[in-house]
């Protein structure tokens, strides 16, 4: 979809619009959302943010997608200056920008280029969702001079209703819901919103996490946690100790072993497997060591960014003992 296509959408004379769910623990699903809920989320984000009518904004995601649409809705609702680029995974744009949103892999490789490096640092607002943003990744972000926010939500949510700050003094692994979003957590450990304003009833999520007032901190999504030899593993957790030590582009997901029941599984750009395992010996507990290993030209992901968990999960089948 382009953005004419959206705008000819939103203007017209239904009250819903169509978005499709990001896909990353299956299919995309599409869903009706009502565009007087958008608009409430839209000034909610706005109002937070402190922008104006005639800041600009910047739409460099998808218009396929519940973020790029809501991009389109803020600058529609609160009267915002919209600066459209082709979706790529570098953007790319010219003038000043005061709000920008963009999935974790689109900040990574704008950090790549010291131009890169220059326009992200020149974005007076930016805010990432859609993925995890690891330790590495945080810490460039660290000195950025303006605010710099990781968001949590989801096509159900209509976007963001929590966010965290990445640099400055109020920098934390904890988010903060918005004014009127009431959180708990259910038997399993999964995060349950109430947020009346963008989604109607109560909405259990698959993400497990942990309570502080408040505020909330994501451990990882319940479809992630394998259970092997009678010992759940957290698959976000295994992928965040990994990260500082291996170079190429990897993934964790599991598999199925007569003996443990299920298995961990490292899928890798690296063909050296035998460099990979060492190097999870080294780093990781006894019982969190994938089993398995299989090399893979590119790692399976989402439009949106994130990792294909069920395609990773297809490829492990492949996967060899070693």
């Amino acid at each position: 979809m382009d953005l004419e296509e959206f705008l000819e959408e939103w203007h017209n004379s239904s009250p819903t619009v169509l978005v499709h769910t990001s896909g990353s623990t299956g299919q995309p699903k599409p869903m009706w959302v009502e565009k007087e809920r958008m608009k409430v989320s839209a000034r909610i984000t706005c109002d937070f943010l402190g922008l104006k009518p005639g800041d600009t904004a910047l739409l460099c995601m998808s218009l396929d997608y519940i973020a790029g649409k809501m991009m389109v809705v803020r600058a529609q609702t609160c009267g915002l200056r919209l600066v459209a680029e082709k979706p790529t995974g570098c953007p790319s744009w010219n003038g000043k920008i005061d709000f920008a949103a963009m999935v974790p892999m689109q900040v990574y490789n704008l950090l790549k280029t010291e131009e890169g490096r220059k326009r992200l640092r020149s974005v007076r607002h930016l805010i990432i969702g859609g993925g995890a943003i690891d330790d590495a990744l945080a810490q460039e972000l660290k000195t950025f001079p303006h605010a710099v926010w990781s968001t949590y939500g989801m096509t159900e949510t209509l976007s963001h209703i929590a966010l965290r700050r990445l640099n400055g003094t109020e920098a934390s692994e904890w988010y903060t819901p918005f004014d009127g979003v009431g959180i708990a957590q259910t038997d399993e450990g999964c995060l349950a919103i109430d947020a009346p304003a963008v989604h109607e009833g109560i909405l259990v999520t698959n993400d497990i996490v942990e309570l502080r007032g408040t505020q909330f901190r994501i451990l990882g999504r319940k479809d992630n946690v394998v259970c092997s030899g009678g010992i759940k593993i957290q698959i976000e957790e295994v992928e965040r100790l990994l990260r500082p030590h291996l170079g190429a582009a990897f993934v964790v997901t599991k598999r199925k072993d007569e003996k443990f029941g299920e298995a961990l599984v490292l899928l890798t750009e690296d063909t050296q497997l035998d460099a990979q395992r060492s190097v999870c010996q080294q780093v990781l507990p006894k019982y969190w060591q994938p089993r398995y290993y299989q090399y893979v030209e590119q790692i399976p992901m989402t439009e949106t960014g994130k990792p294909a968990r069920k395609e990773a999960e297809r490829l492990a089948a492949l996967a060899k003992e070693i």
